[in-house]
Formats: C-alpha cells, structure tokens, sequence
C-alpha cells in the first residue's frame, strides 16, 4: 500500500500572509475572518478542564491482507463545571469505520448510525436535555471529528470506534500506517458564512515541541500467514517480539507514553520465491464475501518477464507549459531510453486534441527511441485539454498478444474528463495497464487519484522539480517487471457476483493482483487462475473445499463497501449527482459505516445534567513534529477581498488569533482578533495592490483564484530571492485566461525582479491556476508588490 500521510505539506501555511487589502479607515469585521486554526492558550478560568483527553490506546491486529483497529479514547473531566469535549483525529483514507460504543461507569451504550444531519439534531437534542451522548463525524475521508456532550466533574467516558483497512503492498513491503494528528488546514470560507462542513478547521493547537497531554499507546499483532521477512518501525520505539515464522507482536515502547505528535508507520516484508495465491472467505447472515489474491515473488527473474508494450499518454496543453512539461520530457525519455529491444511503445500527444506516433506499436529500436525523444523536445505547451479522446485512440491501437500492454498518462489533471473516461479505464484492466502520473506545483490531486483508484493502481505525483529523480525512479520500477499478464479467472462452481475489480490488470513484481466480492449458498469447487509469463503459460488452481470461512474475514464487508464509496465519490468529484449521494448514504445505513452522510450516534438515557450548559471546550491538538508555529500563528489573516482602490498593509504585520482573557460564564470560548503585530522578515514578500480584469470573467471570481496563487508564488519567492533590504519594488504581471479557465499565458512587464529562477517558479505557478470558465480570452493584469 502506498504512503498515505494525512498531514499536508503544511509549510505552505507558514509562509501565508496578508493577501486581503483593507482600508485603514475600516477595521475587518468577524464575519471577514477566514476560518483558521489558533493556539492553545490554557487560561487560569476555574473549573474548567480544558485538556479531556487523557488517554487513546490503539489495538491492531492484522490477519493476512486485513487490518482490523480498535481505538479507545478516555475522556475525564477534572475540572468543576460539565462540559462537551471536541475532539479532530485523523485516520487512513482506506478506513471503513464500521462501529462505536460510549461507556459511562457501568453502562454501555452501542452507537446507531444515521444520515449525518439527522444524528447532528439528535445529539444536540440529548446534550439540550442533559443527557451524555457522543457524536461521530466524517469532515474528510481522511479526518473524523469526535463530540462528547455532558462529561460531568469526575466522569470517566470511554469511546471505543472500530475500523477495518486493506493492506496493498508497494515495492513488495506492506506497510500499517496509524495516523495520529491532524495538521493546521486553511479554509477560504468565511467565519461569518458559518458553513458546518468547514467549522471544525477553527481548531486550537499547542506550540511547537510541546508534548501531548495525553497518553498514546498501540499494540499490534501481526499474522501474516506466510513467513515474515523483516519487520522496521522508523516513527516510533518498539518492541518486537516474534511468535512463530508467520507471526509476530509489537508494541510501543514505554517512552513513547506522548508520542502522538507523528504518525505511527509499521513496515514489514514476507518471504516467498514463487508467485502465491490464496483466498479469504466470510459468512454473513444476509451476505457472504471472499477476497482473492496473487502476490509476486520476492525476487523476479529476467525470464519471467513477458514481452512488453508501453502507450504514453502526454499533456501537452498549456498549463503544462514550463516546469511540468519539463519534467514530463525527462520522465519519458528515461523510461523509453530504459527499454528492451524486444519491447514495443508509442507516443500519444493531447491537448485540445490529439496526435500519434505511430499507428501501431514500434520497437524499441535505437532510431524508433531518438525520434520519440525528438518529438518529445519539440513539445511548449498550449491549448485545451481532452483525455477522452487520446485514452480511447491507445486502447483502440492493435495489441501484441502475449505481451503486457501499460498506458501511461502524464498530465497536470487539469484536463476534461468525462465519467466515461472513468468507465473506459475501469472497464479496459483486463487489457491495459493504467498508470496516472501527476505533474506539477498544483497537480488535480482528486483526478491523479481518481484514475489511479478505477484503474486498480498507484497514483504518482511530482510537485516539485527536486522530487522528479526520486518519483520516476519509483514508477520506473514498479512498471518495468510485469510478472503475469492476460489474466483471466474462472470461479467454476463458486456463484461470484457484484466483483471488483471487473477486470483484471496485470501482476506487477511490486504490486499484487486483489479480487473481491460476494458470493451466494457455499464455496465449493476450483477457482482459477490462467495467465502468460516470461516462460510460458501460468496455470493455478485453488480448491475451495478445504478453506473455512474466518470470524476476521468479516472486514471483507466493510471493504467491499467501502470501495464502492469510494469509487462513486471519485465520479462525482468529475460531476455531482444527487442520486450518487442517496446511494453512498443507502450504503452507509446498510453496512453500518461511517461516510460523508451518515455518522454515529451514541445517547445515554439518564438525564444527568439537570441545571445550567455544559461549556464546549476543543481538545487543543500537537503540532506534527517537524512543524513550526507559523503553520498556526500565520494562518488567521482578513479575508475581507481587496481592491485597486485599497493599498496592502505592510508585509511586517499579520493577524493572528489568541484566546479571550475575558471569558462570560457558560460561554463557549472563541478565538479573537488581536491587535496588529510585527513579525519577522520571512512573511509574504510578494503581494497584490491592484487587480484589473477585462473579459467576461467576473473579478471577484478571479480575485478568488488569486488569493491561493499568492501562497504559491510566495512559496518561489522564499526559494529562490536573495536576503531581503526591507525596500519594495512593483511590476505588473499579465494573464490570459481562455474560455475554460485555464491559463494560457503569462507575461511580466518589467525585469525589477533580478532572478530568472524565480520568475520561472511565478509564472508556472501561476499558469497552474484555474479560473471560472467564461466567454472568450480574458486578460487579468496585476500591480505585484514585493520585496528586495
């Protein structure tokens, strides 16, 4: 399984400043401010307990593929007064979260889930009339959001939630990753606006290197049903205790009581010289699932490899232009340089429409290799985009039969992708291999992803030019050793149905083959397996009359369901649709999961809070390790939209949020504006003073835009400038926009900048923007204040 950190790179966050212009004659108002993290500030207010979290302790145990986690948190009130705890904890994208329980002294109470809104009313309506209920949320695949209402003075009130994970390997190492915590994010809603979805952003934070409060413990047993190879726990000190060849325990080492400032990252590889399979199977009362699966051997020789094809799939539209497709001329020219003479490729180019190589495969010939390089160098950039067309043109091509065909698609994901491009990829595994490679400082994330997820893969994402080398070294390797291709598997008399995924792609030296779904009446007869290698043809058969259905094999539900969320969501990020969503919310509700619209619900029914409210206190989180205190501290800016009229304020000042000393009784704590304060010299050295548009895109759309793509040209600013005398310069910078929105051109009108390095890193930066899509070529024209 691929890395999955759930912390951003939040340094971008430390180098935001003011982008918003205000007048000096009127001050920014609450409903101005962004919604934004803030620092823990633990005030001497009697009787309130501003730290309830006292405890969270993990138990893992993995069963072959299969991860299983309980996660306990213990919340104490010592303060004198009741309160509802807040608490933001991250988990694995791969999570399906499919229980919760709250204990309160002797009574256990089983969460329910329901729609997400209608568990929100019923929790405010238990905590209303004093009763203790706990509410679980989903903010983020990747970030829940735990409330605890009612803990009276002395409660003790334990919240256990259980979730289940599949582990892929990647480089033949699988790796178990517990998130701890949730790094500062920035939202450009306003405080104001009050959008529910974004509220839980406005989060408190301790300093840097402070310690958690609580304690953080894991224990994990691991049962890998093949001989384990080697286990490594970089993140943390463990020990490690083996049972047996296949098994083995870890657990954390006593001084790492606070250690929940980094993620936990368990790292482990098997033994096995010959291409495994195997097969897990669980009995439901109304359903039954299995997952199949081939793993590569450890070591691949030469000769298993079978012929191979290689498509490229290249953007070479205009927000490719400069660093992108710079990076994209170096990555195919290492992976064509690197290809056998009995391999065959070909290159497709795309961008508003598309043009080929060759009409069918060539050898990877000396000539045939320094003509697509040729082809390859001669490519700048510019025009819109269409994937459809150019994925539908490498599929159709004639393939080789026998030989491993892989498409590789390098673009920045600003593209058009119809759902049908979604369908072809998923519907075209048994033929191709799809690979989707990411490049770029503002790479589409959610379509690189998309992509890689319907086609069964691992995405790939170059942001910087210091990652290229590394990344395509990576990719390189993953798709140069195809160890089993044109695979095809008969179930026989086993009754298989609703399987993922519904075809089957190629099996990879570092990446194994998964088949999962459902199953109806007993498992009975062979399934198998066919397929062609290096020396011939793979024959394996597996007989079902020997395997029992396993308890821990009940994770199978969980993650057949939640890949299905998560394909249906992955579609309606290209286009939303209501019946998507009452779809994922049906599931939810069915499988008893945790998704964007359904949460768990537990209430407790004593009425034990009789007088008065209890007062909301948010668990202040650790700052990542490695993270400074500008991640928060200068993060709290006005929002309030600037104008040509209005001037920037000085780039040695900043807003930031502190807590209130003046707090009134029974009120929830909020954060507050404090005065302007100087701060030091590495805030934003680039801002805008004035913005005019002309065109048909709206200007408070694009100022919209632009205040993301000042972070970014901030981020080249402290790259590449030299130390700065405390003098400001301006000059003016040009952009064309076409009619999707995207940025065809960028031009500076004067050369005050001095630094050809970081006018490049503006001005791709800045061609990485998308705007509204409007009639016509629109032309932003900025006045850019900076520093020298």
């Amino acid at each position: 399984m691929g890395k999955r950190k759930i912390i951003p790179l939040i340094f971008v966050f430390a180098l935001m400043g003011i982008i918003a212009a205000q007048s000096a004659a009127v001050p920014a108002q609450e409903v101005d401010k962004t919604l934004s993290p803030y620092f823990f500030v633990n005030t001497d207010e009697p009787g309130i307990d501003r730290l309830p979290l006292k405890s969270t302790s993990v138990d893992v145990d993995i069963s072959g593929v299969i991860a299983d986690v309980k996660v306990t948190q213990v919340y104490k009130n010592e303060g004198r007064r009741p309160i509802e705890a807040v608490y933001l904890f991250p988990a694995s994208t791969r999570a399906a979260v499919y229980g919760m329980k709250m204990t309160i002294g002797e009574r256990t109470i089983v969460a329910k889930i329901s729609e997400r809104d209608e568990a929100r009313r019923k929790y405010e309506a238990a905590k209303n009339a004093g009763r203790s209920a706990s509410l679980l949320e989903q903010q983020r695949p990747n970030v829940f959001q735990m409330n605890v209402a009612n803990i009276l003075p002395s409660d003790i009130i334990k919240v256990e939630l259980r979730y289940t994970e599949l582990l892929i390997p990647v480089d033949r190492i699988y790796e178990f990753v517990y998130p701890t915590v949730v790094g500062p994010r920035y939202s450009d809603k306003r405080a104001g606006e009050r959008n529910a979805l974004e509220q839980w952003v406005e989060n408190p934070y301790l300093r840097e290197g402070e310690a958690p409060a609580e304690s953080f413990n894991i224990d994990l047993s691991l049962n890998a049903g093949l001989p384990i190879d080697d286990i490594v726990c970089n993140s943390h000190k463990v020990d490690i205790g083996y049972n047996d060849l296949n098994s083995a325990s870890i657990k954390l080492s006593a001084t790492e009581k606070h250690a929940s400032n980094r993620d936990f990252i368990l790292k482990y590889r098997l033994a096995g010289r010959e291409i495994e399979s195997g097969i897990l199977l669980y009995e439901g009362e109304n359903e039954n699932f299995f997952l199949a699966m081939l793993q590569p051997p450890e070591r691949v020789k030469s000769s298993l490899i079978p012929p191979r094809e290689y498509i490229f799939i290249v953007d070479v539209s205009g927000s490719m232009h400069g660093f992108p497709l710079d990076i994209s001329k170096k990555l195919l020219k290492d992976l064509i340089g690197s290809l056998r003479s009995e391999d065959r490729f070909n290159l497709l180019l795309f961008a508003g429409g598309s043009s080929v190589m060759s009409e069918k495969s060539l050898p990877a010939t000396k000539d045939n290799i320094l003509k697509a390089i040729d082809i390859i160098e001669r490519q700048r950039g510019g025009g819109g985009t269409n994937l459809l067309p150019a994925l539908k043109k490498g599929l159709a091509m004639p393939g080789i039969e026998g030989s491993s065909r892989s498409i590789i698609i390098a673009t920045d994901g600003y593209v058009t992708v119809e759902e049908e491009a979604f369908d072809l990829i998923r519907n075209s595994l048994g033929d191709a291999n799809l690979f989707a490679f990411g490049i770029g400082s503002s790479v589409n994330r959610h379509l690189i992803e998309g992509m890689a997820r319907v086609g069964m893969g691992q995405p790939f994402v170059i942001a910087r030019p210091e990652e290229a080398a590394e990344k395509a070294e990576k990719f390189r390797n993953m798709i140069k050793t195809p160890v089993l291709t044109n695979i095809k598997v008969d179930f026989g008399k086993f009754k298989v149905f609703d399987v993922e995924p519904p075809g089957i792609p190629d099996l990879l030296a570092d990446r194994p083959v998964i088949i999962f779904g459902k199953y109806r009446g007993k498992p009975k007869g062979i399934i198998n397996f066919k397929g062609v290698t290096g020396e011939g043809l793979f024959n394996r058969n597996i007989a079902l009359a020997g395997i029992k259905p396993i308890k821990a094999g009940v994770a199978l539900r969980y993650l057949w369901v939640r890949h299905r969320i998560a394909l249906l969501s992955d579609y309606n990020l290209l286009r939303p649709n209501d019946e998507r969503i009452k779809e994922v919310t049906s599931l939810g509700l069915t499988y008893n999961l945790l998704t964007a619209y359904t949460s768990f619900l537990a209430i407790d029914s004593h009425k034990r809070l009789k007088n008065g409210k209890a007062t909301i206190v948010k668990q202040p989180l650790p700052l990542p390790r490695g993270v400074s205190d500008y991640a928060v501290g200068r993060m709290s800016f006005s929002n309030q939209m600037f104008s040509a009229q209005h001037a920037i304020p000085s780039a040695s000042k900043c807003l930031v949020r502190k807590k209130s000393a003046e707090r009134k009784e029974g009120k929830e704590d909020l954060p507050v504006e404090s005065e302007l304060v100087s701060d030091s010299e590495d805030m934003n050295d680039i801002r805008i003073k004035t913005v005019a548009v002309t065109g048909k895109l709206a200007k408070q759309a694009a100022l919209k835009v632009l205040k993301k793509g000042i972070l970014k040209i901030n981020l080249c600013y402290n790259k590449f400038s030299k130390k700065r005398s405390g003098a400001y310069k301006e000059t003016i910078v040009v952009l064309s926009v076409d009619s999707s929105g995207r940025v065809i051109n960028v031009r500076t009108e004067s050369k005050d900048l001095g630094n050809s390095k970081l006018e490049g890193c503006i001005i791709n930066n800045l061609k990485g923007l998308l705007f509204t899509p409007a009639k016509g070529v629109s032309r932003i024209k900025l006045t850019v204040i900076f520093s020298v």
